[in-house]
């Protein structure tokens, strides 16, 4: 199971009666906190509606599964990766990349994602693949690519620099190293890595 810097949320009372879009929110918000502190595998029906403070059959009647509440959930609440800024270098600019993908991570969808990638079985993270693929890796992918493409305008960056391998590294660095090695990214972290690991890949090669 992910563990979470969320914690359960304290008891309440009883909220007013809610319906439509404002229900649905909290049923979703529910579903990424539940995701969250008890994971996956912990997740239950019956938990979210504790959580949104609704009964089980006001779930069951818009998610007829767990599969399809939480997939709703993570489109719902996932952060939109639309864009990073152009600060004039390729450092800066991957910085401030890093530094988004990281806020990323450790936000309450971030740890619910990590979730399911980290224990739902094939069969059931064959269900997220797409929502997965589409809503973090290809934009973050993306971005990436934008900034090498700029920094090789530039002349900071060698011409070749932009394929699939060079554009792997820093996701694949960051999710390895927060989960087998207890890793926050915080900004030291993230400079580090920029100078050490991905200026050397980017340089040009000396004539």
């Amino acid at each position: 199971m992910v563990t979470s810097r969320w914690t359960a949320a304290p008891s309440r009372a009883p909220s007013p009666r809610r319906r439509g879009a404002v229900l649905e929110r909290a049923i979703l918000d529910a579903t990424l906190e539940q995701l969250g502190t008890v994971g996956w595998n912990g997740l239950t029906m019956e938990g979210v509606a504790a959580g949104a403070q609704t009964g089980k059959a006001a779930v069951y009647r818009r998610w007829p599964s767990k599969e399809a509440l939480v997939a709703d959930a993570l489109r719902a609440g996932l952060p939109r990766l639309d864009a990073v800024p152009d600060l004039g270098s390729v450092r800066e600019d991957l910085v401030a990349l890093c530094r988004g993908a990281r806020d990323a991570m450790f936000s309450r969808p971030g740890f619910a994602l990590r979730s399911i990638i980290h224990e739902c079985d094939p069969v059931q993270g064959e269900r997220f693949h797409t929502l997965i693929v589409e809503g973090v890796v290809e934009p973050t992918v993306r971005l990436l690519r934008e900034v090498v493409e700029r920094g090789i305008e530039r002349g900071e960056v060698r011409p070749d620099a932009g394929n699939a391998y060079v554009l792997d590294v820093i996701p694949a660095m960051m999710m390895y190293r927060s989960k087998m090695c207890g890793c926050e990214w915080d900004d030291d972290d993230l400079v580090e890595m920029i100078d050490r690991l991905m200026l050397p890949l980017l340089r040009p090669v000396a004539s």
